[in-house]
């Protein structure tokens, strides 16, 4: 059992946009400690993205972390010898953290020249609400509405 909670941790802003959570984002994106090629592949995507919807792509960006970030997800909870799957709330910080993590996931099982391409592709898709990532959110909050049965079992 853990004595204390863990620090919460603060990331510098980044130098293009100020935001910290492109910071957040290129370091789940990052591969190998490689930061520079990862904040190269996302400022590339965002120029992708500008480029091919005429919208400013850090507002797709943004718009996009929202169409995917879940509301609710299922844990499963052993009670009585028998595992339920229960529905729960996602607290603000897992939801940006699973949010950005699907994004990156099925960008790179997308189809494209460049992780740039199949990255500013997905943030596309998701901003429109399509997408894989916007379709894992979807499955996510129809899994836990079939199981909102169990809710009362909540920790």
């Amino acid at each position: 059992m853990r004595k204390r909670k863990p620090q919460k941790r603060y990331y510098q802003p980044d130098p293009r946009f100020g935001d910290e959570n492109v910071t957040f984002f290129v370091n789940n994106l990052m591969l190998d400690g490689k930061k520079t090629i990862a904040y190269k592949i996302f400022y590339d995507a965002i120029d992708y993205a500008t480029e091919k919807s005429g919208e400013e792509g850090y507002e797709l960006w943004k718009k996009a972390l929202v169409a995917i970030s879940p509301g609710v997800e299922v844990r499963s909870r052993r009670i009585g010898g028998a595992t339920f799957q229960i529905p729960t709330e996602v607290r603000p910080a897992r939801k940006r953290s699973v949010g950005m993590k699907w994004l990156i996931k099925y960008a790179r099982l997308r189809n494209g020249k460049s992780m740039a391409e199949k990255l500013g592709s997905e943030i596309m898709a998701a901003a429109k609400g399509e997408g894989a990532a916007v379709k894992k959110r979807e499955d996510t909050h129809r899994m836990a509405e079939a199981n909102k049965a169990f809710s009362h079992f909540k920790f």
